[in-house]
Protein backbone atom coordinates (compact mmCIF):
# COMPACT_ATOMS: atom_id res chain seq x y z
CA UNK A 1 0.00 0.00 0.00
CA UNK A 2 1.27 3.51 -0.80
CA UNK A 3 0.14 6.98 0.22
CA UNK A 4 0.76 8.71 -3.11
CA UNK A 5 4.17 9.94 -1.98
CA UNK A 6 5.89 6.56 -1.85
CA UNK A 7 5.49 3.24 -0.11
CA UNK A 8 3.84 3.04 3.26
CA UNK A 9 5.79 1.89 6.28
CA UNK A 10 5.14 -0.40 9.18
CA UNK A 11 6.06 1.47 12.36
CA UNK A 12 6.52 -0.34 15.66
CA UNK A 13 6.04 1.98 18.64
CA UNK A 14 7.48 0.38 21.78
CA UNK A 15 8.35 2.99 24.42
CA UNK A 16 8.86 2.94 28.15
CA UNK A 17 7.07 5.43 30.38
CA UNK A 18 8.25 9.00 30.85
CA UNK A 19 8.54 8.71 34.62
CA UNK A 20 6.24 11.02 36.54
CA UNK A 21 4.77 12.49 33.35
CA UNK A 22 3.13 9.82 31.17
CA UNK A 23 2.90 6.05 31.32
CA UNK A 24 4.04 3.91 28.41
CA UNK A 25 0.49 3.49 27.11
CA UNK A 26 0.12 7.25 26.91
CA UNK A 27 3.58 7.66 25.38
CA UNK A 28 2.82 5.10 22.68
CA UNK A 29 -0.52 6.75 21.91
CA UNK A 30 1.08 10.19 21.61
CA UNK A 31 3.84 8.95 19.30
CA UNK A 32 1.31 7.13 17.13
CA UNK A 33 -0.88 10.23 16.92
CA UNK A 34 2.01 12.46 15.94
CA UNK A 35 3.26 10.09 13.27
CA UNK A 36 -0.19 9.49 11.79
CA UNK A 37 -0.84 13.22 11.54
CA UNK A 38 1.94 13.39 8.95
CA UNK A 39 1.87 9.92 7.37
CA UNK A 40 -1.70 8.67 7.85
CA UNK A 41 -1.33 5.64 5.57
CA UNK A 42 1.53 4.06 7.47
CA UNK A 43 0.65 1.05 9.61
CA UNK A 44 1.39 1.61 13.28
CA UNK A 45 1.69 -1.24 15.75
CA UNK A 46 1.76 -0.15 19.39
CA UNK A 47 3.59 -2.25 21.94
CA UNK A 48 3.98 -0.10 25.07
CA UNK A 49 6.76 -1.51 27.20
CA UNK A 50 7.77 -1.70 30.86
CA UNK A 51 10.33 -3.45 33.03
CA UNK A 52 7.97 -5.40 35.28
CA UNK A 53 7.38 -2.58 37.77
CA UNK A 54 4.53 -0.14 38.15
CA UNK A 55 2.69 0.40 34.87
CA UNK A 56 3.52 -3.00 33.42
CA UNK A 57 -0.02 -4.31 33.84
CA UNK A 58 -1.45 -1.36 31.90
CA UNK A 59 1.18 -1.77 29.18
CA UNK A 60 0.39 -5.46 28.78
CA UNK A 61 -3.36 -4.88 28.73
CA UNK A 62 -2.98 -2.24 26.02
CA UNK A 63 -0.54 -4.25 23.90
CA UNK A 64 -2.46 -7.53 24.11
CA UNK A 65 -6.00 -6.15 23.80
CA UNK A 66 -8.60 -8.91 23.92
CA UNK A 67 -5.91 -11.51 24.57
CA UNK A 68 -5.58 -10.15 28.11
CA UNK A 69 -8.49 -10.28 30.52
CA UNK A 70 -8.36 -7.80 33.40
CA UNK A 71 -9.60 -9.29 36.64
CA UNK A 72 -10.10 -7.52 39.96
CA UNK A 73 -9.58 -8.68 43.53
CA UNK A 74 -10.76 -7.12 46.78
CA UNK A 75 -7.67 -7.06 48.93
CA UNK A 76 -5.64 -4.70 51.12
CA UNK A 77 -2.99 -2.08 50.43
CA UNK A 78 0.43 -2.03 52.08
CA UNK A 79 -1.03 -0.53 55.27
CA UNK A 80 -3.83 -3.10 55.53
CA UNK A 81 -6.65 -0.90 54.27
CA UNK A 82 -9.31 -2.34 51.94
CA UNK A 83 -8.34 -1.94 48.29
CA UNK A 84 -9.29 -3.23 44.87
CA UNK A 85 -6.43 -4.41 42.65
CA UNK A 86 -6.24 -5.84 39.14
CA UNK A 87 -4.33 -8.74 37.65
CA UNK A 88 -4.28 -10.15 34.11
CA UNK A 89 -5.41 -13.53 32.83
CA UNK A 90 -3.37 -14.38 29.73
CA UNK A 91 -2.92 -17.03 27.07
CA UNK A 92 -6.51 -18.32 27.11
CA UNK A 93 -6.41 -18.92 30.84
CA UNK A 94 -3.04 -20.62 31.01
CA UNK A 95 -1.03 -17.65 32.23
CA UNK A 96 -1.35 -14.72 34.60
CA UNK A 97 0.46 -11.47 35.28
CA UNK A 98 0.50 -9.97 38.76
CA UNK A 99 1.87 -6.47 39.34
CA UNK A 100 3.03 -5.99 42.90
CA UNK A 101 2.41 -2.24 42.76
CA UNK A 102 -1.28 -2.86 42.02
CA UNK A 103 -1.89 -3.91 45.61
CA UNK A 104 1.25 -3.13 47.60
CA UNK A 105 2.46 -0.09 45.68
CA UNK A 106 3.95 3.09 47.06
CA UNK A 107 1.64 5.09 44.81
CA UNK A 108 -1.29 3.97 46.97
CA UNK A 109 0.16 5.90 49.91
CA UNK A 110 -0.17 9.66 50.14
CA UNK A 111 3.15 11.50 50.59
CA UNK A 112 2.35 12.25 54.23
CA UNK A 113 1.79 8.52 54.85
CA UNK A 114 5.36 7.65 53.88
CA UNK A 115 6.65 7.74 57.44
CA UNK A 116 9.21 5.65 59.37
CA UNK A 117 6.45 3.91 61.32
CA UNK A 118 4.54 2.98 58.17
CA UNK A 119 7.76 1.82 56.52
CA UNK A 120 8.11 -0.65 59.40
CA UNK A 121 4.46 -1.76 59.18
CA UNK A 122 3.95 -2.04 55.39
CA UNK A 123 3.03 -5.54 54.22
CA UNK A 124 2.90 -7.44 50.92
CA UNK A 125 -0.21 -9.40 51.92
CA UNK A 126 -2.24 -7.80 49.13
CA UNK A 127 0.15 -9.13 46.51
CA UNK A 128 -0.29 -12.59 47.98
CA UNK A 129 -4.05 -12.22 47.53
CA UNK A 130 -3.47 -11.49 43.83
CA UNK A 131 -1.31 -14.58 43.50
CA UNK A 132 -3.98 -16.69 45.17
CA UNK A 133 -6.61 -15.35 42.76
CA UNK A 134 -4.42 -16.41 39.84
CA UNK A 135 -3.95 -19.86 41.38
CA UNK A 136 -7.72 -20.14 41.89
CA UNK A 137 -8.15 -19.45 38.17
CA UNK A 138 -6.16 -22.59 37.42
CA UNK A 139 -3.28 -20.99 35.56
CA UNK A 140 -0.10 -22.86 34.75
CA UNK A 141 2.24 -19.86 34.72
CA UNK A 142 2.37 -16.69 36.81
CA UNK A 143 4.63 -13.75 36.14
CA UNK A 144 5.09 -11.41 39.09
CA UNK A 145 6.23 -7.91 38.18
CA UNK A 146 8.18 -6.30 40.99
CA UNK A 147 8.81 -2.62 41.52
CA UNK A 148 7.16 0.41 43.01
CA UNK A 149 6.41 -1.31 46.31
CA UNK A 150 5.75 0.45 49.60
CA UNK A 151 7.09 -2.52 51.55
CA UNK A 152 10.26 -3.84 53.18
CA UNK A 153 8.87 -7.05 54.64
CA UNK A 154 10.79 -9.57 52.55
CA UNK A 155 7.57 -10.82 50.98
CA UNK A 156 6.48 -12.21 54.34
CA UNK A 157 2.99 -10.73 53.99
CA UNK A 158 2.65 -12.38 50.59
CA UNK A 159 3.63 -15.73 52.11
CA UNK A 160 1.20 -15.24 55.02
CA UNK A 161 -1.62 -14.72 52.54
CA UNK A 162 -0.74 -18.06 50.99
CA UNK A 163 -0.61 -20.01 54.26
CA UNK A 164 2.80 -19.52 55.85
CA UNK A 165 2.99 -18.64 59.55
CA UNK A 166 5.58 -16.48 61.28
CA UNK A 167 6.40 -16.89 64.98
CA UNK A 168 8.63 -15.10 67.46
CA UNK A 169 11.11 -16.88 69.71
CA UNK A 170 8.32 -17.86 72.10
CA UNK A 171 6.18 -19.38 69.37
CA UNK A 172 3.72 -16.50 69.31
CA UNK A 173 2.39 -15.17 66.01
CA UNK A 174 4.23 -12.12 64.72
CA UNK A 175 2.37 -9.05 63.51
CA UNK A 176 2.85 -8.08 59.88
CA UNK A 177 5.46 -5.73 58.48
CA UNK A 178 9.20 -5.69 58.06
CA UNK A 179 9.88 -4.22 61.48
CA UNK A 180 8.34 -7.21 63.26
CA UNK A 181 10.77 -9.56 61.52
CA UNK A 182 13.43 -8.44 64.02
CA UNK A 183 11.68 -10.73 66.51
CA UNK A 184 11.25 -13.62 64.06
CA UNK A 185 12.04 -16.98 65.56
CA UNK A 186 10.70 -19.43 62.97
CA UNK A 187 8.70 -19.77 59.78
CA UNK A 188 6.14 -22.56 59.44
CA UNK A 189 5.44 -23.31 55.76
CA UNK A 190 3.53 -26.56 56.33
CA UNK A 191 0.27 -24.97 55.16
CA UNK A 192 1.75 -22.93 52.32
CA UNK A 193 -0.51 -23.29 49.27
CA UNK A 194 0.70 -26.50 47.54
CA UNK A 195 -0.21 -25.08 44.14
CA UNK A 196 2.86 -22.85 44.38
CA UNK A 197 4.97 -25.96 43.83
CA UNK A 198 3.04 -26.84 40.68
CA UNK A 199 2.84 -23.50 38.90
CA UNK A 200 5.69 -22.00 36.88
CA UNK A 201 6.52 -18.76 38.69
CA UNK A 202 8.64 -16.04 37.08
CA UNK A 203 9.78 -12.91 38.88
CA UNK A 204 10.29 -10.00 36.48
CA UNK A 205 12.85 -7.65 37.99
CA UNK A 206 15.98 -5.77 36.94
CA UNK A 207 17.14 -5.14 40.51
CA UNK A 208 20.45 -6.80 41.47
CA UNK A 209 20.62 -5.74 45.13
CA UNK A 210 21.08 -8.39 47.84
CA UNK A 211 18.68 -8.65 50.75
CA UNK A 212 20.79 -6.84 53.35
CA UNK A 213 23.78 -4.56 53.78
CA UNK A 214 24.79 -1.23 52.24
CA UNK A 215 23.21 -2.21 48.91
CA UNK A 216 20.34 -4.12 50.47
CA UNK A 217 16.61 -3.56 50.27
CA UNK A 218 16.33 -1.29 53.30
CA UNK A 219 19.40 0.84 52.65
CA UNK A 220 18.75 1.33 48.96
CA UNK A 221 14.99 1.67 48.76
CA UNK A 222 13.81 2.24 52.32
CA UNK A 223 14.21 6.04 52.32
CA UNK A 224 11.86 6.51 49.36
CA UNK A 225 9.26 4.49 51.30
CA UNK A 226 9.51 6.78 54.32
CA UNK A 227 12.23 5.08 56.36
CA UNK A 228 14.62 7.39 58.20
CA UNK A 229 18.14 6.34 59.22
CA UNK A 230 16.89 4.56 62.35
CA UNK A 231 14.15 2.70 60.46
CA UNK A 232 16.59 1.70 57.72
CA UNK A 233 18.94 0.19 60.30
CA UNK A 234 16.06 -1.66 62.01
CA UNK A 235 14.66 -3.00 58.76
CA UNK A 236 18.08 -4.10 57.53
CA UNK A 237 18.69 -6.03 60.75
CA UNK A 238 15.18 -7.51 60.56
CA UNK A 239 15.76 -8.70 56.99
CA UNK A 240 19.01 -10.32 58.06
CA UNK A 241 17.07 -12.24 60.72
CA UNK A 242 14.51 -13.13 58.07
CA UNK A 243 17.21 -14.47 55.75
CA UNK A 244 18.53 -16.74 58.48
CA UNK A 245 15.01 -17.97 59.23
CA UNK A 246 14.44 -18.82 55.56
CA UNK A 247 17.66 -20.82 55.55
CA UNK A 248 16.62 -22.67 58.73
CA UNK A 249 13.18 -23.47 57.28
CA UNK A 250 14.19 -24.46 53.75
CA UNK A 251 17.94 -24.91 53.60
CA UNK A 252 18.08 -22.18 50.98
CA UNK A 253 20.61 -19.38 51.45
CA UNK A 254 18.90 -16.56 49.60
CA UNK A 255 20.05 -13.38 51.35
CA UNK A 256 23.13 -12.81 49.19
CA UNK A 257 21.61 -13.77 45.87
CA UNK A 258 21.63 -10.94 43.30
CA UNK A 259 18.16 -9.43 43.19
CA UNK A 260 17.04 -10.84 46.55
CA UNK A 261 16.47 -7.27 47.74
CA UNK A 262 13.98 -6.40 45.00
CA UNK A 263 10.67 -4.91 46.17
CA UNK A 264 11.73 -4.74 49.80
CA UNK A 265 13.14 -8.27 49.75
CA UNK A 266 10.06 -9.90 48.22
CA UNK A 267 12.29 -11.82 45.83
CA UNK A 268 14.07 -13.39 48.81
CA UNK A 269 10.78 -14.71 50.15
CA UNK A 270 9.72 -16.10 46.79
CA UNK A 271 13.10 -17.74 46.14
CA UNK A 272 13.06 -19.22 49.63
CA UNK A 273 9.64 -20.85 49.51
CA UNK A 274 8.75 -21.36 45.84
CA UNK A 275 10.41 -22.54 42.65
CA UNK A 276 10.42 -19.00 41.25
CA UNK A 277 13.07 -17.92 38.79
CA UNK A 278 14.17 -14.31 38.33
CA UNK A 279 14.45 -12.83 34.85
CA UNK A 280 15.14 -9.32 33.52
CA UNK A 281 11.86 -7.47 33.42
CA UNK A 282 12.22 -6.03 29.93
CA UNK A 283 12.87 -9.50 28.48
CA UNK A 284 9.80 -10.92 30.18
CA UNK A 285 7.55 -8.07 29.04
CA UNK A 286 8.93 -8.28 25.49
CA UNK A 287 7.96 -11.95 25.38
CA UNK A 288 4.51 -11.36 26.80
CA UNK A 289 3.66 -8.64 24.25
CA UNK A 290 5.15 -10.55 21.32
CA UNK A 291 7.76 -7.90 20.56
CA UNK A 292 10.01 -10.22 18.57
CA UNK A 293 7.20 -11.17 16.20
CA UNK A 294 6.26 -7.51 15.76
CA UNK A 295 9.87 -6.68 14.89
CA UNK A 296 9.92 -9.21 12.04
CA UNK A 297 7.90 -6.95 9.76
CA UNK A 298 8.74 -3.51 11.17
CA UNK A 299 10.45 -0.97 8.92
CA UNK A 300 11.18 1.37 11.82
CA UNK A 301 11.06 1.10 15.61
CA UNK A 302 10.33 4.09 17.83
CA UNK A 303 11.08 3.64 21.51
CA UNK A 304 11.26 6.21 24.27
CA UNK A 305 12.10 7.07 27.85
CA UNK A 306 12.06 10.13 30.07
CA UNK A 307 15.80 10.71 30.21
CA UNK A 308 18.48 9.17 28.00
CA UNK A 309 22.00 8.93 29.40
CA UNK A 310 24.73 6.38 29.89
CA UNK A 311 22.40 4.39 32.18
CA UNK A 312 20.22 3.74 29.14
CA UNK A 313 22.92 1.36 27.97
CA UNK A 314 22.72 -0.69 31.19
CA UNK A 315 19.68 -2.79 30.33
CA UNK A 316 16.93 -0.17 30.55
CA UNK A 317 13.74 -0.80 28.60
CA UNK A 318 14.62 1.31 25.57
CA UNK A 319 17.93 -0.50 25.14
CA UNK A 320 16.19 -3.85 25.55
CA UNK A 321 13.93 -2.95 22.61
CA UNK A 322 16.89 -1.79 20.55
CA UNK A 323 18.88 -4.93 21.31
CA UNK A 324 16.05 -7.12 20.08
CA UNK A 325 15.91 -5.09 16.86
CA UNK A 326 19.66 -5.31 16.20
CA UNK A 327 19.76 -8.79 14.54
CA UNK A 328 17.12 -7.63 12.07
CA UNK A 329 19.02 -4.43 11.23
CA UNK A 330 15.83 -2.48 11.88
CA UNK A 331 16.53 1.21 12.55
CA UNK A 332 15.59 2.33 16.06
CA UNK A 333 14.81 5.89 17.09
CA UNK A 334 14.82 6.79 20.78
CA UNK A 335 12.66 9.78 21.70
CA UNK A 336 13.52 11.11 25.15
CA UNK A 337 12.42 13.90 27.41
CA UNK A 338 15.99 15.04 27.97
CA UNK A 339 19.61 13.99 27.63
CA UNK A 340 21.31 13.18 30.93
CA UNK A 341 24.91 12.83 32.11
CA UNK A 342 27.36 11.41 29.57
CA UNK A 343 24.61 10.98 27.01
CA UNK A 344 27.31 11.09 24.34
CA UNK A 345 27.88 7.41 25.14
CA UNK A 346 24.64 6.74 23.29
CA UNK A 347 26.25 7.88 20.03
CA UNK A 348 28.40 4.77 20.08
CA UNK A 349 25.46 2.43 20.67
CA UNK A 350 25.09 0.49 17.45
CA UNK A 351 21.59 -0.62 18.44
CA UNK A 352 20.30 2.97 18.37
CA UNK A 353 20.08 4.80 15.06
CA UNK A 354 18.97 8.18 16.41
CA UNK A 355 18.52 9.60 19.91
CA UNK A 356 16.24 12.64 19.78
CA UNK A 357 15.05 14.83 22.69
CA UNK A 358 11.46 15.97 22.30
CA UNK A 359 11.92 19.44 23.83
CA UNK A 360 11.25 22.08 21.17
CA UNK A 361 12.33 25.17 23.12
CA UNK A 362 14.00 26.02 26.46
CA UNK A 363 11.67 25.24 29.36
CA UNK A 364 11.74 24.33 33.03
CA UNK A 365 11.45 20.65 33.98
CA UNK A 366 7.99 21.06 35.50
CA UNK A 367 6.69 22.73 32.35
CA UNK A 368 8.26 20.07 30.13
CA UNK A 369 6.71 17.25 32.17
CA UNK A 370 3.29 18.91 32.02
CA UNK A 371 3.63 19.24 28.24
CA UNK A 372 4.97 15.70 27.63
CA UNK A 373 2.04 14.52 25.53
CA UNK A 374 2.11 17.60 23.27
CA UNK A 375 5.89 17.41 22.92
CA UNK A 376 5.77 13.73 21.98
CA UNK A 377 3.08 14.30 19.35
CA UNK A 378 5.08 17.15 17.82
CA UNK A 379 8.36 15.23 17.94
CA UNK A 380 6.83 12.17 16.28
CA UNK A 381 5.40 14.41 13.58
CA UNK A 382 8.82 15.93 12.91
CA UNK A 383 10.33 12.48 12.78
CA UNK A 384 7.73 11.33 10.26
CA UNK A 385 8.49 14.33 8.03
CA UNK A 386 12.21 13.59 8.22
CA UNK A 387 11.64 9.97 7.26
CA UNK A 388 9.44 11.11 4.39
CA UNK A 389 12.24 13.32 3.10
CA UNK A 390 14.63 10.39 3.32
CA UNK A 391 12.29 8.21 1.29
CA UNK A 392 12.00 10.93 -1.37
CA UNK A 393 15.78 11.24 -1.58
CA UNK A 394 16.14 7.46 -1.83
CA UNK A 395 13.86 7.48 -4.88
CA UNK A 396 15.61 10.43 -6.52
Amino acid sequence: MTDGRGRSLRILVAPDSFGGALDSVGVAAAIAAGWSSVRPNDEILRRPMADGGEGTLAALADALGEAAEVRSVETTDALGRPASADWLLLDEGRGAFVEMAAASGLARLAPEERTPDNARLASTRGTGDLLRAALDAGVERITVGLGGSATTDGGSGLLRSLGARFHDGSGQALPEGGGALARLGSIDAADLDPRLAEVKLVVASDVTNPLCGPRGAAATYGPQKGADAAAVAELDAALATYGRAIEAATGRLVADLPGAGAAGGTTAGLLGFTSAVVRPGVEVVAELVGLAAALETADLVITGEGRADEQTLQGKTAMGVATLARPRSTPVVLLCGALGPRAEALDAATSLTVVQPIIDRPMELAAAMAATERLLIAAAGRLARSVGVGLELARA
